[in-house]
């Protein structure tokens, strides 16, 4: 789940036909959860202790538990794809789409439709590898993975590269909560250092997963280094060379 201590808004002035990916991946979280038993709106799942049990097999078949995966169980390789869409409450949800909603348009018209879905989910799935990894043989081995925060925070990673000056609206504690304009290298970098002293002070237990975060992070900034590096490799967005992403 992403932190809420640096939250980013914006908004995309974008491409001819919208950043469709970035509306179906929001689309396709809504739905599944919807549908499922943590969202309460499903009356087939029952109520009470019935809904508990329903919930807590519903997070063991489609989240990542470390130990499973590392051991390289079966049914757990196709885990770190499929947690990509299970979140754990609404509040879980509502964070990650609008983080994804915010900093994924302007990614997926740098990036292209097939290029981003593709970046999307293999960032995703490696920083949940990367958690599953370094926590395999922890006390927390056996806590269940879930939430689309290590792919989001891809996207992130990406857009500091590719996308540094924009400008976000952001909303800062320490700030009483004004909505101040940024450029995103400073809202970015603020929420990376914060995600990287957390995981650092976090220790074993359930809770965020901080280290997904980074490592997602991580990933999606060294992704867009590479791939873009060469400024006559891609066409610069229309939203890009306008220098700001407005409110």
């Amino acid at each position: 789940m992403i932190d809420w201590r640096g939250v980013a808004l914006g908004a995309w002035r974008g491409a001819r036909n919208g950043p469709t990916v970035t509306y179906g991946l929001i689309a396709a979280c809504v739905l599944l959860f919807a549908a499922g038993p943590v969202s309460g709106l499903n009356p087939g799942y029952g109520t009470g202790d019935t809904l508990l049990a329903a919930q807590s097999a519903y997070f063991q078949r489609w989240g990542v538990i470390p130990a499973n995966l590392v051991q390289g169980e079966p049914r757990a390789l196709l885990t770190p794809l499929t947690a990509l869409f299970v979140h754990g409450s609404w509040l879980h949800l509502l964070g990650n789409m609008l983080f994804l909603y915010v900093f994924g348009a302007m990614a997926e018209e740098r990036m292209g439709a097939a290029g981003f879905c593709l970046f999307y989910l293999g960032c995703g799935s490696l920083a949940l590898l990367g958690y599953a990894a370094a926590h395999f043989d922890q006390v927390d081995a056996e806590q269940t993975l879930v939430g689309a925060s290590g792919a989001i925070s891809g996207v992130l990673g990406a857009f500091l590269y590719l996308f540094p000056r924009s400008r976000v609206t952001s909303l800062f504690p320490f700030l009483f909560f004004l909505p101040l304009r940024f450029p995103a290298w400073i809202v970015l970098i603020f929420w990376f250092a914060l995600q990287w002293l957390a995981a650092r002070s976090a220790g074993s237990g359930p809770g965020v997963a901080y280290l997904a975060h980074v490592v997602g992070f991580g990933i999606g900034f060294l992704y867009a280094w590479a791939r873009y590096r060469r400024p006559d490799r891609v066409k610069p967005p229309a939203a890009a060379t306008e220098g700001e992403s407005q409110p």
